[in-house]
């Protein structure tokens, strides 16, 4: 699809699915996806996501090459609602090309009093959610030979994170999972890679920092917490990552799978 402009949109007639869209690099996301000219199936188990949608599509009302956004309330731990949901989308929208799994939770805290329910929870959500959206979508997408499948997990699981060891594990599980599922469907001409953020002004950043100084100090590390800070010297904005996984979902990738892609800055030396 082109616009007035004569500009290609690269995702026109194509259906894509987001997960955690409600708010931060979820919403960043729908925005991205559907300015390429997307239908975007923005899922959340928020109400909220609603607004993101009812945002998008009023941002692009008068943008005929622009796609649209459609809101579903979903809780990617519940299996069932997620095979319900991925029907449902397929149902109305259309065979789904794309999917971003960004929904996520973070709880903090030692190792040695980090409670059982907290790390079930994050678990739950950020290895378990991936794997059971996923597995409903890459089955489709194999049967038809083609698809995209972009996990936003975080560079905290590639290293070491004091205070943060359950959501670490957990986001070190999605990108392992998103990998072995890449060598799996690869010959049926689905691709699946992760991006992981660093810091990024989203609400889940914004509830670490503490005080007016928040995010100086993110910026400059911690080297009494072994925290390395940020080379760039300024904090993600949540489209710096919707664009990772734009490119990333997008044809221009075409002869990539498997792969993380950081971006933090240079947060993790990488």
């Amino acid at each position: 699809m082109s616009d007035s402009n004569g500009l290609h949109r690269e995702f026109g007639g194509r259906v894509a699915l987001v997960t955690g869209a409600a708010q931060g690099i979820g919403e960043a996301v729908v925005h991205a996806l559907g300015a390429a000219g997307a239908t975007v199936a923005a899922t959340d188990r928020a109400a909220s996501v609603a607004d993101t949608a009812a945002g998008f599509n009023g941002k692009y009302a008068h943008d005929t090459a622009a796609g649209t956004a459609v809101p579903y309330r979903l809780d990617v731990t519940d299996a069932r609602a997620v095979r319900e949901t991925v029907d449902r989308v397929e149902r109305e929208l259309g065979p789904i090309g794309v999917l971003v799994n960004v929904a996520g939770v973070l709880r903090t805290g030692p190792v040695v009093t980090t409670s059982d329910e907290d790390w079930a929870d994050v678990f739950a959500v950020n290895a378990t959610g991936v794997f059971h959206v996923s597995r409903a979508v890459a089955a489709r997408m194999a049967d038809r030979g083609h698809g995209s499948v972009v996990t936003v997990a975080s560079n905290a699981g590639g290293i070491p994170r004091a205070g943060m060891a359950a959501y670490a594990a957990s986001k070190a599980a999605a990108v392992m999972f998103t990998k072995s599922l890449g060598l799996e469907v690869a010959a049926r001409g689905v691709r699946c890679n992760a991006v992981c953020p660093g810091s990024t002004d989203t609400p889940m950043q914004r509830a670490l920092w503490e005080g007016p100084d928040g995010p100086r100090r993110v910026i400059d590390g911690d080297p009494s917490s072994y925290r390395t800070g940020i080379p760039l010297r300024r904090i993600a904005d949540p489209a710096d990552v919707a664009e990772a996984v734009v490119f990333l979902a997008s044809d221009r990738s075409r002869h990539i799978t498997m792969q993380d892609l950081y971006v933090d800055g240079g947060a993790t030396l990488r």
